[in-house]
């Protein structure tokens, strides 16, 4: 059913925020910033252009991955799961939690927007098209579907409960990183998932550098960012996952007791510290197997770990392969992590 509430001015949404924790007023530093956001590893799933004409509608989600929506032209209206309609207009830009409906239409004719049935969808390598056949489109957005995390287990929108909005300008050049990264996934060459990860990995950090000017951050919603002092102890587990990290420097580092930093950190990462760093010491190795000539014997001591043994026994319980298989699936053009 059509929702048919009043649309919802997008500057009353752009910039909202959410009660903050214990902790939130401790400010991270630059570096901490710019540690995280180095860090952060993007997994594109999947692009889609949606080209929604006068008086159609589209209705799409419950993909199990956040979802960026960029809005290349074209007046319409958005609704996020069942919720008040939003007005879309050119170079707005949204981020929708995993696994969350939206719907977007577009008026004129008589009667109301008629739905674009799925014979009208086309997918050609990872682009999803969405369009009617031999009709001008008013809206035409990109929406692109990521996972963007630190290590094997933390997830930085995963937790998002509520859409992201930003406007940005066409001086921002969104679009032009969207294009490119359509264009990349239809042409299939070497190093394409590398490269759409890129510039969508552009664009996460243009929406962080727009956060930061603003006085309402958005990046304060996330668990993860919003406890100050947690998150700067894990800034530097981030930065240095190989050093000899315990609980008590990380309790030093984040300026908490042992005992109150151990439940703020798994209140806020639902694990533990070394269980944390467990998963950030993995992903540096996997990195460091498939990217350099290095032995497995140095990898381990550049993860933290004083003997092959039981680091060869940590990566095979992360990954259910030796190191060694590891390196040479991926040289072989294999996905060693499948």
């Amino acid at each position: 059913m059509r929702n048919t509430s009043k649309a919802v001015p997008t500057q009353a949404l752009i910039g909202h925020n959410v009660s903050l924790p214990a902790g939130s007023t401790v400010k991270l530093s630059t570096t901490d910033l710019d540690n995280l956001v180095q860090a952060l590893e993007i997994d594109v799933i999947a692009l889609t252009e949606l080209l929604v004409p006068h008086g159609h509608r589209v209705e799409m989600g419950m993909i199990d991955a956040p979802g960026i929506h960029y809005n290349l032209s074209g007046l319409g209206r958005i609704s996020i799961n069942g919720g008040p309609e939003m007005p879309l207009s050119p170079h707005l830009l949204i981020i929708v939690p995993p696994k969350t409906p939206f719907s977007i239409e577009v008026d004129g004719g008589s009667g109301p927007p008629k739905l674009i049935s799925r014979d009208c969808w086309t997918r050609q390598d990872g682009v999803l098209r969405v369009a009617m056949p031999n009709e001008r489109p008013e809206i035409v957005q990109i929406c692109g579907f990521f996972n963007a995390s630190f290590g094997q287990s933390v997830r930085l929108f995963g937790e998002l409960r509520e859409p992201v909005i930003e406007q940005f300008e066409p001086a921002d050049k969104i679009d032009l990183k969207l294009r490119e990264a359509m264009d990349e996934l239809l042409r299939q060459e070497v190093g394409v998932g590398a490269m759409t990860a890129s510039l969508l990995k552009q664009i996460v950090v243009a929406l962080v550098r727009r956060s930061l000017r603003s006085s309402q951050r958005w990046t304060d919603r996330f668990s993860i960012l919003a406890d100050r002092q947690v998150t700067r102890a894990f800034a530097d587990m981030v930065a240095r996952p190989g050093a000899a990290h315990s609980v008590q420097s990380l309790a030093h580092s984040a300026g908490l007791s042992r005992s109150a930093f151990m439940a703020r950190f798994s209140d806020t990462f639902g694990q533990s510290p070394m269980a944390i760093l467990r998963g950030l010491r993995m992903r540096q190795a996997a990195v460091d197997l498939v990217t350099t000539t290095m032995s497995v014997d140095v990898i381990a001591h550049n993860a933290g770990y004083q003997s092959r043994s039981s680091f060869v026994r940590a990566f095979r319980k992360a990954y259910n392969r030796d190191p060694s298989d590891y390196r040479r699936m991926a040289k072989d053009g294999q996905s060693p992590e499948e």
